[in-house]
């Protein structure tokens, strides 16, 4: 079982920052490929950004692309989002997921979600 923990979230202007973490609670960390999605009101879950279980490889959804960065540490157990350039379209609640199997953009290809951290970025 994999426990998953989203903290960083909050209230920030358009065109600011902030870095979503996400702590897991699993002896074998390395081995998960890693994802961040987000939820907008009204809308379906979709795809941010993930990264295989190295961190060599990535991928990241094309409204995000040269603004939002994934990456990991696993020696602290803990996948990164970081966030540039906030957008007032970018406010959602952001979920990490592990996956057993391999990178994705899929969410039903991942094997466990955290609660959430909501972003809320003011115009």
């Amino acid at each position: 079982q994999v426990q998953l923990v989203e903290s960083g979230g909050g209230l920030v202007q358009a065109g600011g920052s902030l870095r979503l973490s996400c702590a897991a609670s699993v002896r074998t960390f390395s081995s998960y490929a890693m994802g961040w999605f987000r939820q907008a009101p009204g809308k379906e879950r979709e795809f941010v950004a993930a990264i295989s279980w190295s961190g060599g490889r990535k991928l990241s959804a094309d409204s995000v692309k040269g603004r939002f960065a994934i990456s990991r540490d696993n020696a602290k157990n803990t996948v990164y989002l970081q966030m540039i350039s906030l957008k007032p379209e970018d406010m959602a609640v952001y979920y990490c997921a592990a996956s057993r199997a391999h990178y994705s953009g899929r969410g039903d290809e991942y094997d466990y979600w955290g609660q959430g951290t909501q972003v809320t970025v003011s115009s």
